[in-house]
């Protein structure tokens, strides 16, 4: 399904004059919003091809229908949502859920929806059918030598699909560990795997990028061989200057203090980028800053210190991979992917509102109620005009949302592709 340009412009003008209000009455409070906006239209968030589904539990799977059953119709998705916020034009696939079979038209399609291929995602956390050597006991760590040279080939036949598409980076999520003590020797695992990461490492184009992802726990309970930051930094670190770690929001302990992993990892220019999602007590794969807004606005608050006041660049760059990684089983999924870019874009914008000068001072100063007040005078700015601002300039919609549930989009697609679709990979 395409948007018609004319129905963003009517939904606009029905809503201009009570937008312009409040995106004046900002503008007189805060000087520069010209900058900041501009920010917000550059900045970029892919979806993941994995997300355009209902998503689900262990128990179940509660499909609302109209869901994309190709990787030509998950396209069309993305470019509905990049058509209404402006924000998402970029998707991450994931393989072998979502192998192109042609790849020239498969990019034809994309770019017709101004959309290019983000990072491309391997899996090796499931067995696929006809495949030689299972991964019940692990993939890159496993004991067996072919079951680690199939993870290997596999990890560079999604670089190879990247390449067709014009991606240019990898992320590696591997679900390797052990469920009990003694069941694997952890020095053996981290070799193993690191082995095998040089082998993908060492098939990567000059210009890609690696990203090895971490996750504490799940489906391994005892341990994981990627099991933090710091293991994921030891691997990217030893592997070289292609490799870096990706942050996913839902996959740290209780209570992590993700800014400042986000911080350090910085200083060490081994931050790849981000899977954006929530989570109250694990992996929940929550819509982002539905939990913990105020830690997202903490990640951004530390992004744009490292970045844009060391190094003097932004984050729109290309020198990140910012990705979504958030699905789940009771809302409507597109729905719940407009919710989460706005609530990045949200984050991103009250982290341009700090006033730094003054937060250096009073760090130096050691004057930590001015610092506290500094930060939470910008969380607590309703900056939405600015982001709705950003996508009225970009023609998109001012209210995404709205405009969704005013043109019936869940119902269209309910008609056009069935009511029991359910989205390849999941």
């Amino acid at each position: 399904m395409r948007l018609d340009k004319k129905h963003i412009q009517h939904h606009n003008d029905e809503i201009l004059n009570a937008h312009q209000r409040r995106f004046d009455f900002l503008s007189g409070e805060h000087g520069g919003l010209g900058k900041v906006v501009q920010k917000l239209i550059d900045f970029q968030v892919a979806i993941p091809s994995w997300a355009l589904g209902t998503g689900g539990t262990r128990f179940g799977r509660f499909s609302g229908g109209g869901e994309p059953g190709t990787l030509e119709e998950k396209i069309d998705d993305v470019g509905l949502l990049h058509s209404l916020n402006a924000s998402s034009a970029a998707i991450s696939l994931h393989i072998p859920w979502d192998i192109p079979t042609n790849a020239t038209a498969i990019k034809q399609l994309a770019a017709s929806h101004g959309l290019v291929f983000d990072a491309m995602n391997s899996n090796t956390f499931q067995d696929q059918p006809g495949q030689k050597h299972s991964y019940k006991f692990g993939s890159m760590q496993h004991v067996d030598r072919d079951v680690r040279a199939q993870a290997v080939q596999h990890n560079i036949d999604v670089i190879n699909y990247g390449i067709e598409l014009g991606s240019k980076s990898l992320t590696v999520w591997l679900s390797d560990g052990s469920c009990f003590p003694g069941q694997l020797n952890f020095r053996k695992a981290f070799q193993n795997t690191l082995d095998c990461l040089k082998q993908v490492y060492n098939s990567l184009p000059g210009d890609w990028r690696m990203f090895v992802e971490y996750k504490a726990f799940e489906p391994n309970f005892y341990s994981m061989t990627v099991g933090d930051w710091g293991q994921s930094l030891l691997y990217s670190s030893k592997l070289g200057p292609k490799a870096y770690t990706l942050v996913d929001l839902g996959h740290h302990l209780p209570n992590a203090n993700i800014e400042q992993i986000v911080s350090l990892l910085l200083m060490e220019d081994k931050l790849g980028g981000f899977h954006f999602n929530d989570s109250k007590y694990g992996d929940d794969d929550l819509t982002v800053g539905s939990i913990r807004p105020y830690q997202l606005f903490l990640i951004f608050n530390e992004l744009i210190d490292g970045i844009e006041g060391q190094r003097k660049t932004t984050l729109d760059k290309g020198a990140f991979g910012w990705m979504i990684d958030a699905s789940h089983n009771v809302k409507d999924p597109l729905e719940d992917l407009l919710q989460s870019v706005e609530a990045i874009m949200i984050a991103y914008a009250q982290a341009l509102l700090i006033d730094r000068p003054a937060l250096e001072i009073a760090q130096n100063n050691n004057d930590t109620a001015s610092a506290q007040e500094i930060l939470q005078t910008a969380f607590r700015t309703d900056v939405r005009p600015i982001v709705a601002e950003a996508r009225l300039r970009a023609d998109a919609a001012i209210d995404p949302i709205a405009l969704f549930r005013s043109l019936n989009v869940r119902s269209k697609l309910v008609k056009e592709r069935g009511a029991k679709t359910v989205a390849t990979g999941l």
